[in-house]
């Protein structure tokens, strides 16, 4: 049986998100399960960068003492959240392997390689890729090492890796991306942007999400 029909042949999707985000992940698997229902569809789908947290410190912080600080959360309530979040991703085929002794980090120089890999070709595989390090391997994501690890598998040699890493040029673009989707009002991820005009906030289910993709469409037609 064939999906809903939609009339525009392009769809170009912004996804604003971060990589230590666990709803990004999740709202990443239910977009993918929004637009199977459209198979004729092109989809033009670009990852935008945001920090949750632009002013962590290299070693990271304990999550627990972040989420604490930040929204004044006790253990209990945290732990909580961590289970349902468990239960989400499962739901969804991700694999969430966090605890109260895992570890949130800066993700700025991970930002820097996926604005390069986007221009390699490798931009979606290699976010999956750095997603799947942090939340279902417990690996710092903030780490030039490990970085350059990840990205080796994503058309990245260890020179072009250190080379993104240290280029300010690229620094400047990042950030110049992340004041732009700020100047636009977004403050949460994640957000997904559709033919740089409608802008849909949140880890939506994926019928929601296709009743958006056929408003736009119509709208398009």
């Amino acid at each position: 049986m064939s999906g809903p029909r939609v009339s525009a042949n392009v769809l170009r999707i912004d996804m604003v998100s971060d990589v230590v985000c666990p709803w990004c992940s999740i709202g990443y698997q239910r977009l993918q399960a929004a637009l199977r229902n459209f198979p004729e569809l092109k989809v033009e789908l670009n990852f935008q960068p945001f920090e949750l947290n632009p002013h962590m410190p290299r070693e990271g912080q304990n999550v627990n003492e972040h989420i604490a600080e930040k929204y004044g959360a006790d253990d209990a309530t945290i732990e909580q959240n961590r289970q349902r979040l468990r239960a989400q991703g499962e739901a969804e085929g991700v694999t969430f392997k966090m605890d109260s002794e895992a570890r949130i980090y800066n993700t700025f120089l991970a930002h820097k390689l996926l604005h390069k890999a986007e221009k390699l070709g490798t931009q979606e595989a290699l976010k999956l890729a750095l997603m799947d390090a942090y939340f279902a391997h417990r690996r710092d994501v903030s780490s030039p090492e490990v970085l350059a690890d990840i990205a080796s598998a994503h058309g990245f040699s260890p020179e072009l890796t250190a080379e993104t890493l240290a280029d300010e040029d690229i620094s400047r673009q990042v950030r110049a991306a992340q004041d732009q989707y700020k100047g636009m009002g977004i403050s949460a991820v994640p957000t997904f942007v559709f033919n740089q005009q409608y802008t849909v906030s949140g880890a939506h289910e994926a019928a929601t999400l296709v009743n958006v993709i056929k408003d736009i469409a119509s709208q398009s037609a």
